[in-house]
């Protein structure tokens, strides 16, 4: 025969129908006998909840609840003390068990009790995770990228080690990112463009390689607190960096020097698009590209939103590399800028190239068949 369980509020029930028959003239001994309890089971139930109402047994339960339910927020909370008030979260699984574990240590309370109130199943509770034979070489790397490229979040960490030849996903890649406590960026509201087919400089879409170019500055201060400037120019549609180019003071001349080495080696835009600077806007730069038949095409005044390619690269670069560099000298500024340069073309994966980097480094034939012959003899 299964024993049965009773509720605070069947129990404080019962002690209230002996007690009424005990007032009517019936012995102690047949009232406890007519709830279908032992005289030890109801003396048991007298002390625990004598003079005890239904709602404050329910009460009673509900702060139990709330006590169990208090300390797992806190262990997610990461919070070792256990005063005050404080909200948090038991979302996945391994925090839900790690918070039963707690609250049982604490609290003293069974496994059935702590999972019942935190809606854990018993199975998941016990339940081993299995770790993959290559889970501890995929997370030492993941740290390691994330150390070299602390503002890439774990979507394009997936794309370097899929480039790498991991055989990975990024829900796998999210699971170690924050087991391991990586930050994940914020991530922002996407906007819609509006392109129309007007033909103006405002709404002009880039359609293909060398249609489009961007150029614009970017201010910062080397570790002497002096200003200095870099020009940044990029390809719109593909987009790659051209050039990024830093010195003290960047006027016209400067910037006609790097445009007609950019034209050289890369071939001359049809449109080139930029605010409203005076190094951009000066009369004789202006003839200049009209001489080399490069439509030249300006952003309202105080509405950098428009000229939307180059200022996301400007922010990219701000985030990524000037707020954690410090520049001695303007030659060290121009090396470590080149190379964020190379690596932003080159290994830094897009999200609207589909992760990809902008410009990949090509593998020549001969070099191909090296590593192909490298990995058929393993």
């Amino acid at each position: 025969m299964s024993k049965r369980y009773y509720t605070a509020e069947q129990i404080i029930s019962k002690l209230r129908e002996v007690e009424v028959k005990i007032s009517q003239g019936i012995s102690a001994a047949e009232a406890i006998r007519s709830i279908g309890v032992s005289d030890q089971t109801y003396y048991r139930w007298r002390k625990e909840y004598g003079g005890m109402r239904t709602d404050q047994a329910k009460r009673m339960k509900e702060i139990g609840e709330y006590t169990v339910k208090e300390t797992c927020s806190r262990v997610i909370a990461g919070q070792r003390d256990f005063e005050g008030s404080i909200t948090g979260k038991l979302l996945s699984p391994a925090n839900r068990r790690a918070a039963i574990v707690c609250v049982q240590e604490k609290l003293a309370v069974s496994e059935s009790k702590a999972c019942r109130v935190i809606g854990q199943y018993r199975s998941t509770q016990r339940y081993e995770l299995k770790k993959l034979p290559d889970e501890d070489i995929l997370t030492s790397r993941i740290i390691e990228l994330a150390c070299k490229y602390g503002r890439y979040g774990y979507m394009r960490i997936t794309a370097l080690l899929q480039a790498e030849g991991f055989h990975v996903n990024h829900k796998r890649i999210e699971r170690i990112w924050r087991e391991q406590g990586l930050k994940v960026p914020q991530r922002q509201k996407k906007r819609g463009r509006l392109w129309l087919n007007d033909g103006s400089c405002i709404r002009l879409k880039p359609e293909y390689k060398n249609h489009v170019w961007s150029y614009d500055l970017v201010f910062d201060k080397t570790t002497d607190h002096k200003t200095y400037k870099i020009l940044n120019i990029i390809d719109e549609y593909t987009r790659e960096c051209i050039c990024t180019y830093a010195a003290r003071k960047i006027k016209w001349a400067e910037v006609q020097e790097q445009l007609a080495e950019a034209f050289c080696s890369r071939g001359v835009p049809e449109y080139i698009r930029s605010d409203n600077g005076s190094e951009f806007t000066a009369k004789k730069l202006r003839e200049w590209l009209d001489r080399l038949e490069v439509n030249t095409t300006f952003i309202e005044p105080g509405s950098p939103w428009e000229n939307g390619y180059i200022e996301s690269f400007n922010g990219k670069m701000r985030d990524e590399l000037l707020n954690g560099e410090l520049f001695d000298t303007m030659f060290e500024a121009r090396i470590i800028i080149e190379q964020w340069r190379h690596e932003y073309n080159t290994i830094r994966p897009h999200s609207s190239l589909g992760y990809r980097p902008p410009a990949p480094v090509a593998i020549l034939p001969t070099e191909y068949q090296c590593c192909k012959n490298s990995l058929s003899a393993l």
